[in-house]
């Protein structure tokens, strides 16, 4: 796919400017394959779709590192590096891809990814720009690290229409703040995303997916144990009584872990951690409840919450809980234990995120009035006062 010319980038600042002028706020939306995800969006508002400006702009996979434009098919991007053996490390969910294999019980598709396509179909629609503004990383997460460790530069085209470019296209290039870091998980808030350049890693030679029977104390203190351990552990996901673990690296060092572990081996653990990272697994698929998806972020070794149904993944560090609780006491008592939590599905899309401590909320509000003077693009899709 060719890269959008400079005309596009004219006519996209042409759309800021007029927003910023006609006080009329802009929310940054491609294929919509997140808009569950934070606060509303902004009663009154035009779209602005990055999809105008795509394309892969540079790829060299001698030097690990992809620059590609916002509005690029995630897809896109993964099927390039796919062609050398390499990926993005941190595994970031696409949304809406049908899984075309396995039991219908664990590949229903939930209510917002119904009629998707397959992973690969020209109907994907997630992009490049929205995975780095939600921030979301999958299952390889616990061992690669998450979106903004891979980010090494990017241009935002900012509230006053300007064009800015940050860091670069090589590791230890940043002085200062690090914006293009700032971007990931910012929800569009800050200004749209033109391009990105991110390091990429090799794909494994081969994995294995583990099973163990264990309660959800024992798989917490078993993950955490074998943390400290030299092991190609990928994954690690726990559910009504079963833990699984997911090796990756060279031939030898699986085969050795997989001895050394024990477990039953998993036929199509391929397919287990798609269904995960998609959240098409029969976990996620809770139709008609009034109930609220959790994301819960806590210190790993932090002991059983007992908040309600719950999905475990990342040794212990992200916890998926349904709850219809009050949103005060499932935060109230996610802090306790040292973390917090979001409110990641839930039929009031109001409060989504943990409130700010002071200090944090100072400079999001800095960082806001910086970039984004007059508050048009997605207004309140984080924090109201934002």
């Amino acid at each position: 796919m060719a890269v959008a010319s400079d005309d596009v980038v004219r006519s996209l600042q042409e759309r800021v400017r007029t927003a910023v002028a006609t006080r009329r706020s802009l929310v940054i939306r491609a294929g919509g394959t997140k808009d569950f995800y934070g606060n509303s969006a902004h009663a009154e508002h035009d779209v602005l779709d990055p999809r105008v400006y795509c394309g892969v702009i540079d790829y060299e996979p001698t030097e690990l590192v992809i620059t590609a434009c916002s509005g690029t098919s995630l897809t896109e991007v993964e099927a390039t590096l796919a062609q050398h053996q390499q990926m993005l490390a941190f595994e970031p969910p696409h949304f809406g891809l049908a899984m075309s294999a396995g039991p219908p019980q664990a590949h229903r598709v939930p209510p917002w990814g119904a009629g998707a396509q397959r992973p690969g179909a020209t109907g994907d629609a997630a992009t490049l720009g929205g995975a780095i503004a939600c921030g979301l990383a999958g299952p390889r997460r616990v061992a690669s690290g998450s979106i903004r460790d891979f980010v090494l530069g990017a241009t935002l085209m900012d509230g006053h229409a300007n064009v800015l470019t940050f860091g670069g296209n090589v590791m230890k290039n940043v002085a200062g703040y690090d914006v293009s870091r700032a971007l990931a998980g910012s929800l569009g808030t800050l200004g749209m995303i033109l391009d990105v350049s991110l390091k990429v890693v090799p794909r494994p030679a081969t994995e294995q997916t583990l099973r163990f029977e264990l309660s959800e104390a024992n798989a917490i203190r078993r993950t955490n144990e074998w943390a400290g351990q030299p092991l190609p552990i990928s994954a690690t996901a726990w559910l009504d009584g079963a833990l699984s673990v997911r090796l990756s690296g060279a031939n030898a060092g699986v085969r050795a872990a997989q001895i050394k572990l024990g477990g039953d081996r998993v036929a199509d653990g391929e397919t287990f951690w798609m269904t995960l990272r998609e959240q098409t697994h029969a976990f996620f698929n809770r139709a008609g409840e009034a109930a609220t998806l959790w994301r819960l972020s806590v210190p790993p070794t932090t002991t059983p919450l007992n908040l309600g149904s719950t999905l475990i993944e990342w040794r212990g560090a992200q916890r998926w809980v349904w709850s219809t609780s009050p949103a005060a006491e499932i935060r109230a008592k996610v802090q306790s234990a040292g973390g917090h939590a979001t409110a990641f599905r839930q039929h009031d899309r109001n409060d989504a995120f943990h409130p700010l401590a002071p200090a944090l909320a100072q400079i999001h509000e800095r960082l806001k009035k910086e970039f984004d003077p007059a508050g048009i693009f997605n207004p309140g899709r984080m924090y109201s006062q934002l």
